[in-house]
This record gives C-alpha cells, structure tokens and sequence, in this order.
C-alpha cells in the first residue's frame, strides 16, 4: 500500500474502513447497556459516559494502527496529529470560539432581550461558585457541555481527518468527515421509536433535519480543525453550539422586536463570511501537522491542485 501517491488504491480502504469503524463503535459503545430509561436519566448518562470515554481513549491508537499499517508517514507525533499541542493554543482556543458567537449574533441577541436578568445579575451568576457546583452535578449539563463534544471531536474530527485527508486531500475530506458524523446521530431514532416520542413519520423527518444539520456543524468543526491544527477549537464551537442550540429563526421574526433581530441574524451571517479565513488564519496557530498529510494524497504531489494548499494558507 502506497502512501507516496503511486500505484494502489493507497490508504482509501484502511481510512474508510476504520473511520466506519470509529463510527459503529462509539454509536454501539451507547447500547451496550440493557436499560428502559430514557436516555435522559441520570443512570443512563453516567452508564454512556463509561463506554463511550473507553471508546474514545482507544480511538487514537486506532489511528496508530492505521498509520503503522497504511505507511503514512505524518512526520509529527500521533498527539500533534490528533490537535493535542501548546503551539498556538490560544489563539486556537479564543478565535474559534469567537468567529462562532458571531455566527450566533441575532440569537445571542435574541436570548439577551428574552433573559429576565441585565448584565450585572447575569455576572454574578456566572462568577457565583455554586451555580458552577450545580452545572457539573447535573449529569444532561455534562453530557452537552462536556463530554459529547470532546468525545465526539476527538473521534469524528481529530481522529478520522488525519486518516482522510492522505487519502481524500483537505477540502473533500472536510465534507467527507461529517457524513460519519451525520449518520452516527440517526441512532436517536430508535429511542424515539422505542418510547413513542411522537409519530414514526415525525421522527424520521426530525432525524433528516438533525443529520442535515449536524454534517453542516461537522464541515465547520472539521475546517477549523484542520485550519488550526487543534482539538481545543472545535470542542468549545462544540460545547457553545450545544448550549445555543439550533436558532429560533420562527420565534424571531415573530418576536416583538423581529425587525431589530432579522438584522442582527443577517449581520451575524454576513460577519461570519467575511471573518471565517482570517480569523482561522494558519499563521496565528504555527506549524500544523495535518497539513502535511495533503502531500500525500494521489496523483503526487508536484501535480496537487493549488485549491488543495488553500486550506492551510
């Protein structure tokens, strides 16, 4: 198997064959445990984050196992591949995070003129110990806030782009990466299939727009990954996209003040646009790892597109 660009099918099999099998895994790692509670309960929660952290802590080493096998030669250690590094580490923290809260202008916004507290009482809160004592005693505000989004960008981010991108190159591997994504999230079907929570036609429609939505969410996370060579980005946007959850496009423009929030959501939009390259410009995050594997993609290397180099530039 070639991982030079020449004769072969070169790394494509074994990366799509352990991708899907990061997928099945941490799906499955879900229903390993018998139960009819509803996902939601406390002994479910705290039974999931077991299997699906053991999931996730053996994922790199079958990113390991893929390279040994494969013959890639990253020329960086498996960490630094995986987006486990302190070069750039802040601004690969607060960039993202921020190009991310200005995506999310007119919700933001929007939950600001709907909050019952001014700035002041809001402070207080979340600089009040208790209210974090609170937050990580609550086993739904650990689920969404912490441990799905970093089990789940160090499983469909960081450790399958790595296994792509020699494969795919940088662009298509982007959108490649959040079907696995995307299709991991239709498991939520068979809970609510399972306990009625509503009708089968209902269910598969929400399943389509959360598969549609999530692989959108996961091309983003997988280009901020692979313009900062980080796994702290995408885990934050992660965690912060949780905690806004969808936007609440019917209830603004049915809002009192709807014409002030359509033009915050458009400005929101519009700023997004224009600060998505340089905010997630290369040069703030140094040298990065998984930049080097696009010149291993097939043909060789001297006939790759320019388009394919744009990513990391």
């Amino acid at each position: 198997m070639s991982a030079e660009g020449g004769s072969g099918s070169g790394p494509c099999p074994a990366s799509l064959l352990c991708c899907l099998s990061l997928a099945c895994a941490y799906v499955g790692s879900l229903y390993v445990w018998k139960s009819h509670l509803p996902r939601d309960h406390p002994a479910v929660i705290k039974r999931r984050f077991t299997s699906v952290l053991i999931v996730s802590s053996l994922s790199p080493f079958l990113v390991w196992i893929w390279k040994e096998a494969s013959g890639v030669k990253p020329g960086a250690a498996l960490l630094a591949l995986l987006g486990v590094r302190l070069e750039g580490i802040f601004p690969a923290t607060v960039l993202p995070l921020l190009l991310t809260m200005v995506l999310f202008l007119g919700p933001l916004i929007q939950l600001s003129m709907d909050c019952p507290w001014d700035l002041v009482d809001g402070l207080k809160v979340a600089f009040d110990p208790r209210f974090w004592v609170l937050c990580l005693t609550d086993m739904r505000w650990l689920r969404n806030q912490v441990i799905a989004p970093f089990t789940e960008e160090l499983v469909f981010r960081a450790c399958m782009l790595p296994m792509l991108v020699p494969c795919t190159g940088l662009g298509p591997a982007i959108f490649t990466c959040p079907l696995f994504f995307g299709v991991a999230h239709f498991h939520h079907v068979i809970e609510q299939l399972r306990f009625r929570q509503g009708s089968t036609a209902s269910i598969f429609l929400s399943a389509v727009f959360q598969f549609s939505y999530t692989a959108v969410f996961g091309a983003y996370t997988a280009f901020i990954f692979i313009r900062t060579g980080h796994l702290v980005g995408p885990v934050l946007c992660h965690s912060f996209c949780n905690y806004v959850g969808f936007p609440a496009v019917g209830a603004a423009l049915e809002h009192p003040q709807r014409l002030l929030l359509v033009f915050f959501y458009l400005l929101g939009v519009v700023l997004f646009l224009l600060l998505l390259h340089p905010m997630t410009d290369p040069a703030f995050f140094g040298h990065l790892p998984i930049c080097a594997l696009s010149r291993l993609t097939s043909p060789p290397a001297t006939s790759i597109s320019t388009s394919s180099f744009s990513w990391c530039s």
